[in-house]
C-alpha cells in the first residue's frame, strides 16, 4: 500500500488525481491522508469525489473514505475495463479534470472507450474544454495517444450543466517528445466566445486583445464564437504557435467583470509566455508529465515556467513509477525537463 501525504508540496487535488491515474495503470493500491489539508475548504470536495467515482467504476475498484470533507482515502483498483461511461458531476466541478484522471488508463486498454461527462466545461482553476481540444489533445497525439473530443454545451460556475464527450482510442506506438528550442513565432490565433450574450461582448474582448498585442508588435487573428449553453458567460483563448512548441491561455468572464478585463488576463498570460524561452506553457508541462512518464525512452522539453504544482506532480509519479527525471531551472523561471520511465 503506497502511503501519500496529501498536504505536501502544492497540496492540492492534483495529488489525488495523479495517484488515482497511476494506481489504475499500475494496479498498486494507495492510501492518502491530509487531503487538501491546508486549503480553505479541506478534504474531498464534489469534483474530487467524482474523480474517485470515475476511477472506481472503470476498474470495479474499492474506495474507503469516499465522502465529502474526508481527509483520508484508501483506493484499491482492479483491472481497467474499457467501454461506455457517463459521469454526472452534478455541480460546476471540472469535466476536464475528471476526464484527465481516467484518460491514460483507458488509453492503455486494448479497445476504445466512449466517455460522457456533465458539469463545468469552462471553470476556474482547471483547463477549459477548448484548451483540451486545441492544445492538450494535439500534444498527446505527438506522443502516440489519440482521442476525439466534443462539447455539446458549455457549463460555467456556479450552475455547471455542460456536457462533453470523448472517444478514447488504444495508444499505439507511443514515443517520447523532444522540444527545447522553439524557433520562430509562426502565428498568434484566438477565440473570443460568448454564451447567451450579445456578440458585442465578444467583439469588445477581441478588440482589446488585438489592441494590446498590436502595441507590442504582434499580429493576431481572433475569431468570434458562440458557445451553446443554458447559461451566460464569456471566454477568451489565445494561442501562440512557434516552429516547435506552443502556448495556450484562457480567461473567463464573471458577473460584473468587464469584457476588457477578460481579454487583459488572457493577453497577460500569453505575453509572459512569449517573453520566455519555453517551448510549451506551464500548464501543458504539468499535463504531459504522466503520459511521458510511462514511455521508456527519454523525453526532453522546455517550459516557460517551472511551478510548484509541476514539482509536486513529479514527486507523486515517483511513488508509483521508477522514472528518471531531471528538472533544470528554479520555481517561477524557465526550465528544461528530462523524463524517462515506462511500466514494469
Amino acid at each position: 500500500m503506497i502511503q501519500i501525504d496529501g498536504s505536501f508540496g502544492e497540496g492540492g487535488g492534483q495529488i489525488l488525481r495523479t495517484s488515482l491515474t497511476l494506481s489504475l495503470i499500475t494496479g498498486q493500491p494507495f492510501e492518502i491522508y491530509n487531503i487538501r489539508a491546508r486549503r480553505k475548504n479541506p478534504g474531498l470536495q464534489p469534483q474530487h469525489l467524482k474523480c474517485i467515482e470515475a476511477a472506481t467504476r472503470i476498474s470495479k475498484g474499492r474506495a474507503k473514505g469516499y465522502k465529502k470533507g474526508s481527509l483520508h482515502l484508501v483506493f484499491e483498483p482492479e483491472e481497467v475495463i474499457p467501454g461506455e461511461y457517463h459521469f454526472e458531476i452534478g455541480t460546476a466541478g471540472s469535466t476536464s479534470l475528471v476526464l484527465q484522471t481516467i484518460y491514460l488508463p483507458l488509453a492503455l486498454a486494448r479497445t476504445s472507450s466512449h466517455i460522457q461527462i456533465t458539469g463545468g466545461t469552462h471553470v476556474s482553476w482547471s483547463p477549459v474544454h477548448h484548451f483540451l481540444s486545441m492544445h492538450w489533445a494535439q500534444y498527446l497525439s505527438r506522443a502516440g495517444f489519440n482521442l476525439k473530443l466534443k462539447m455539446d454545451r458549455a457549463g460555467f460556475y456556479p450552475q455547471g450543466d455542460g456536457k462533453i464527450s470523448a472517444e478514447i482510442f488504444p495508444a499505439e506506438n507511443i514515443k517520447p517528445i523532444e522540444m527545447v528550442q522553439r524557433g520562430n513565432l509562426k502565428k498568434i490565433t484566438g477565440i473570443s466566445a460568448v454564451a447567451n450574450l450579445d456578440y458585442s461582448v465578444a467583439e469588445r474582448q477581441r478588440s482589446q486583445a488585438l489592441k494590446r498585442l498590436e502595441r507590442l508588435g504582434y499580429d493576431a487573428t481572433i475569431a468570434i464564437e458562440n458557445m451553446p449553453s443554458r447559461f451566460k458567460n464569456t471566454m477568451m483563448l489565445l494561442q501562440a504557435e512557434f516552429e516547435l512548441g506552443s502556448g495556450c491561455f484562457t480567461a473567463l468572464g464573471a458577473i460584473g467583470k468587464r469584457a476588457e478585463r477578460v481579454a487583459d488576463e488572457a493577453v497577460d498570460d500569453l505575453v509572459e509566455y512569449l517573453n520566455s524561452q519555453g517551448c510549451i506553457d506551464k500548464y501543458l508541462a504539468d499535463q504531459l508529465l504522466l503520459p511521458l512518464a510511462i514511455i521508456p525512452d527519454e523525453s526532453l522539453f522546455s517550459t516557460s515556467k517551472i511551478t510548484n504544482h509541476f514539482l509536486t506532480n513529479v514527486s507523486v509519479v515517483k511513488q508509483f513509477l521508477n522514472i528518471k527525471s531531471e528538472v533544470q531551472g528554479q520555481v517561477g523561471e524557465h526550465g528544461i525537463v528530462k523524463i524517462s520511465g515506462g511500466l514494469h
